[in-house]
């Protein structure tokens, strides 16, 4: 990936003609907020980009809309556009055949916390990972703040965006890659052998990884706790767990 400049600006896009040109630019838009009623010509176009894109929709009331509003002439569209942009997952793997090393790629489920994505994209980073897999919804896209918080990191490690994630792990299965998932009563993750083709599957601290998500993996990995609390931040939960993956292979 080519390296990009680490001061991001806000990527708030306001305005009919500006959404619309940021759609047939081709810029990766994450949601498009629409004034709630307003179907007039212009509004109805670009609903049919967004969807074209698949891209999330919310209807919106007027105020709501005032309130994300960084300039007050929002005519009824706001887009929230990608900071970067997005890898597909045919990246991560031409990734680690570069490198000649196995896949290692870690998915999240439920992380919707920008700080969290953050810290998880540089750990990526830092611990060898070829990529980052996200969800379309119900997660934190690639904003300004995630760039920030990863401290560089979105220059070097591919994030990609998938629709389904529990399918793209299938379609990565019957490429020989197998996945675990973070979970407090799962093996001790010392017990595991996690060598070979990975995808480490994080989910959010409070709800964890999704039951869907969860069925598709082919372990569970749990991390020692001795403290008095049950949980652990899910992007130090993340960090424990890809250098547990480091340290296996490096044995």
């Amino acid at each position: 990936m080519s390296e990009k400049n680490v001061e991001v600006k806000s990527l708030v896009i306001e305005g009919r003609n500006a959404v619309l040109e940021a759609f047939r630019a081709g810029k990766p838009v994450d949601k498009l907020f629409v004034l709630d009623g307003c179907q007039d010509g212009a509004v109805r176009t670009i609903i049919r980009e967004a969807q074209k894109h698949d891209t999330i929709l919310q209807f919106v009331s007027r105020e709501r809309l005032s309130q994300m509003s960084e300039t007050g002439k929002h005519q009824g569209v706001i887009a929230y556009a990608a900071a970067y942009e997005y890898a597909e997952v045919e990246d991560m793997l031409r990734l680690a055949g570069e490198r000649g090393e196995d896949p290692f790629l870690i998915l999240l489920d439920n992380i919707e916390d920008p700080h969290n994505l953050g810290a998880i994209i540089r750990t990526a980073n830092l611990a060898g990972a070829h990529g980052v897999i996200i969800p379309k919804r119900r997660a934190a896209g690639l904003t300004a703040v995630v760039a920030k918080t990863s401290a560089g990191a979105l220059n070097y490690t591919p994030v990609a965006k998938v629709t389904n994630l529990k399918k793209t792990m299938e379609d990565l299965k019957r490429q020989g890659l197998w996945f675990v998932c973070a979970d407090m009563g799962g093996i001790e993750m010392y017990q595991l052998d996690m060598k070979g083709p990975i995808g480490l599957v994080i989910g959010s601290e409070g709800e964890g990884v999704s039951r869907l998500v969860k069925e598709a993996c082919d372990f569970t990995a749990g991390i020692p706790m001795k403290g008095d609390i049950d949980s652990l931040n899910a992007s130090v939960a993340a960090g424990v767990l890809a250098y547990e993956v480091v340290r296996q292979r490096m044995l």
